[in-house]
């Protein structure tokens, strides 16, 4: 199945979620701790900061670790902030 465009997809050969937009790539990258998805850095081009596409990035991310029946660990500071804004995804966060 071909993505939809600007969605957000899974590229574990990379060990990062990415969202194509505008033609740039938005990215989380991450690396697996046993059942958890450790994010290291969030990264949005400068020229499309300030425009929601980080907060679709990660948003779209967490749906896919709730998805796999994952936890989180957030060493990023977007991700951190992002979860800070939604409590309502907390639940994902490791113990």
């Amino acid at each position: 199945m071909i993505p939809a465009p600007d969605s957000v997809r899974n590229n574990t050969a990379a060990s990062r979620y990415e969202l194509d937009a505008h033609g740039d790539l938005c990215i989380a990258a991450y690396r697996p701790r046993g059942d958890a998805i450790v994010f290291t850095h969030t990264q949005v081009p400068r020229a499309l900061e300030g425009k929601g596409l980080g907060s679709r990035l990660i948003r779209g991310a967490l749906a896919d670790v709730r998805a796999q029946g994952r936890t989180i660990v957030a060493e990023c500071a977007f991700v951190a902030a992002y979860l800070a804004r939604h409590p309502e995804e907390r639940d994902l966060l490791a113990g």
